[in-house]
């Protein structure tokens, strides 16, 4: 299963003294990466899960020196490690975090290079003492990405080439790979985009298996949610996370926390709603009231659309009708597809390393998304129905702004209308700049 990742990881490998830090939410395939990086690059490497291995926790927490903490994961080590040369890869650090800021030493040492890895790291992390500048490559993890999904399913690299060559000259895609890709897009929907759920889809093609593993994989954030907070503040999370589907099935999707308690007022679930944003768990997509650069500072902290992080597990809270409905690709049917559709593009310019806002006024209308690139600010209009060339809100934005780039993306081809570019949905990845799709080998799909 490639990953984009893997030249980042490579590249550490190749080049760093640093230690690495990968995070992300739980079941993004973290740790399966990392072994299968050093394995392909024949490096020794002694592996501690901190959640497994209680025993090295403890060690980590009671050692006096850099010195100590060294022998002693070289002593419990099963292999052979080789100074120089040799990886020890700490996994679940969040079961203690505060080994980050004792890494610089380990880094320092230089016997040994370190990988560590967990999940809920942006909520975890807050609370440590210091962070190692200078002494840790970050890197965060997302489920796959379309392009990734399509990889994984067997779409060859001809196709994802002709797809990047089209989006880059602005030419229709050849029909016939169109209707693939937009069935492999609603497949996308489906399944999503974690790697358990995906292989229970190759190995299976049984959605009752592949709603298995999604649910397998909502428990496993809930248990989290439990294990990490105090009984308020997790009642609260499980709540803000529980409403999120309900929430986007709305007409303007933007989340109202008067939803969950008429009583209570957005100060009061803040800090649930920051930890499922820090867990990774969540998207947020704030309004901002100006589409001029630099949104961030036209953004309204309170007033926002909340996704899943991965839209597969947004789909598996619907029912099984739903989903056959999606197989039949149809865009007339009255399904919410408009949530899935605008859970899908967060999700792709989240991966792709845009941060995603919406706009909204009175007298010009809502706008599905702003992002910002080296080429100025671009919107994008989200069309989910037959109707796609219907875009009052973005026709009353281009009267009052100027835009290098406008997009609609639909189920359909592409398309050049004035200052309008009508493209297909799974280009998203595309305009966010995800267009690395060379130099890879696939088995024939069709």
């Amino acid at each position: 299963m490639y990953r984009k990742y893997e030249i980042l990881i490579q590249d550490w490998i190749d080049n760093s003294k640093k230690a690495l830090l990968i995070y992300g939410a739980r079941q993004v395939g973290k740790t399966y990466l990392i072994r299968e990086m050093l394995i392909r690059n024949r490096i020794t490497y002694c592996e501690y899960n901190l959640i497994e291995r209680e025993d090295i926790t403890a060690l980590l927490k009671e050692s006096s020196s850099t010195e100590e903490i060294t022998k002693r994961l070289v002593l419990y080590s099963d292999i052979t490690l080789e100074p120089g040369k040799s990886v020890i890869f700490l996994d679940e650090i969040q079961e203690y975090p505060e080994i980050v800021t004792k890494i610089k030493f380990l880094t320092d040492d230089s016997r040994y290079r370190f990988i560590l890895s967990g999940s809920n790291l942006g909520v975890e992390l807050k609370g440590i003492k210091s962070m190692p500048v200078g002494y840790v490559d970050l890197l965060k993890m997302y489920p796959l990405d379309f392009c990734e999904f399509a990889r994984a399913v067997g779409v060859t690299e001809d196709v994802l080439d002709h797809m990047a060559e089209c989006y880059h000259l602005v030419t229709p895609v050849d029909s016939i790979i169109h209707k693939k890709l937009i069935q492999t897009f609603y497949y996308y929907l489906i399944i999503g985009g974690m790697p358990a759920v995906i292989n229970a889809y190759n190995d299976s093609n049984s959605m009752q298996i592949v709603n298995r593993e999604q649910e397998n994989i909502l428990n496993q954030y809930k248990a989290d949610f439990i294990k990490y907070e105090t009984l308020d503040r997790r009642l609260r999370i499980i709540s803000v996370y529980d409403n999120i589907p309900a929430q986007l099935n709305k007409q303007n999707r933007k989340f109202k926390f008067t939803m969950l308690n008429k009583e209570m007022k957005f100060d009061r679930y803040e800090n649930s709603f920051l930890w499922l944003k820090d867990a990774g768990v969540a998207i947020p997509v704030y309004i901002t009231n100006t589409p001029k650069s630099p949104l961030e500072m036209s953004k309204e902290t309170n007033t926002f659309k909340l996704y899943l992080s991965d839209v597969g597990l947004l789909t598996s809270c619907y029912p099984l009708n739903v989903k056959r409905e999606l197989l039949e690709m149809n865009p007339e049917k009255e399904i919410n597809n408009g949530a899935l559709f605008e859970n899908f593009v967060a999700q792709e310019m989240i991966a792709n390393a845009m941060v995603p806002y919406y706009y909204r006024k009175k007298n010009i209308g809502e706008v599905d998304y702003l992002i910002e690139r080296a080429d100025g600010i671009v919107p994008i209009e989200v069309k989910s129905g037959a109707d796609y060339k219907k875009h009052a809100a973005l026709n009353n934005l281009l009267k009052q702004y100027d835009f290098e780039n406008v997009y609609v993306i639909s189920c359909n081809n592409v398309e050049k209308e004035g200052s309008i570019t009508y493209l297909p949905i799974y280009f998203t990845g595309l305009i966010c700049g995800g267009s690395n799709v060379k130099n890879l080998t696939m088995p024939p799909l069709w």
